[in-house]
């Protein structure tokens, strides 16, 4: 606690418990949208870099969770689907990690949020795209963007959730995919943050923290998951899609 302490306020820390009780709200419902609401919610009073430390251990435990949720066989299924995918996409969330001290934050907000509202819009409007089958080549160019944009910001799902979406992914299926995916990048984003210097002694009390909120609030939120259908949860998704992309580029043109 005296690391913790030193680092923000008891205040903070209790907005920091609320923020991430709702993302873990959200993610229990749409399997996604943890990290997005971390880094926003808690960049409006913690710098960019302890809001990233924040959500990492929480990040890793929540999706570790949601990719067993239907057991090893099926997780690791899910892995075999989309090995292009996490491959691709380890490898440049490995090589963007270090970017976290060099590229300015509106910059990084503005490479999430633009594409995401313009195809979120555009799948609400009834005039979105949708894949018969996954084809190696776009999986590879949209692991490799939520790979990028996942090393400097912590922030994968929405490129993921994309790309699910146009492939119109049953609900449990989608669920499970995004746990395994986000597991995964989890584990290396810890491993590159660590290298980073992002996660560190100081730092690590603040992100452990953060798990039990965010635990608390993935058991509400799949409650209400487990009760709604698919057509239903893709309209959710978008929507939450939608805010998430509305508010990262918000708040990276106002700097």
């Amino acid at each position: 606690m005296t690391y913790l302490f030193a680092l923000l306020s008891p205040t903070e820390f209790m907005l920091a418990f609320v923020v991430t009780c709702l993302a873990g709200l959200v993610k229990g419902m749409v399997g996604f949208a943890l990290p997005t609401i971390i880094v926003s919610g808690l960049g409006m009073f913690l710098s960019p870099e302890l809001a990233l430390a924040g959500l990492i251990l929480p990040t890793l435990v929540a999706n570790g969770i949601q990719a067993l949720r239907q057991g090893p066989r099926a997780a690791v299924s899910s892995v075999r689907r989309f090995a292009v995918f996490l491959s691709v996409g380890l490898v440049f969330l490995l090589a963007s990690a270090q970017l976290v001290r060099v590229l300015s934050q509106s910059a990084m907000l503005l490479l999430i949020g633009i594409p995401v509202v313009f195809f979120t819009v555009w799948q609400l409007a009834g005039s979105g795209f949708t894949l018969k089958a996954p084809s190696r080549k776009i999986e590879a160019l949209v692991g490799a963007f939520a790979g990028f944009i996942g090393g400097f910001s912590g922030i994968w799902g929405p490129p993921t959730v994309a790309y699910l979406t146009a492939l119109n992914t049953p609900k449990q299926e989608q669920m499970r995919v995004q746990g395994v995916i986000y597991s995964l990048g989890a584990v290396a984003l810890t491993a590159a943050h660590v290298g980073s210097g992002v996660l560190r002694m100081e730092t690590l009390p603040f992100s452990v923290a953060l798990v039990v909120p965010a635990m608390l609030g993935m058991v509400v939120g799949s409650w209400f998951q487990d009760r709604i259908d698919q057509k239903t949860f893709r309209r959710v998704t978008l929507f939450v899609l939608l805010f998430a992309g509305l508010n990262l580029t918000r708040r990276g043109l106002m700097g």
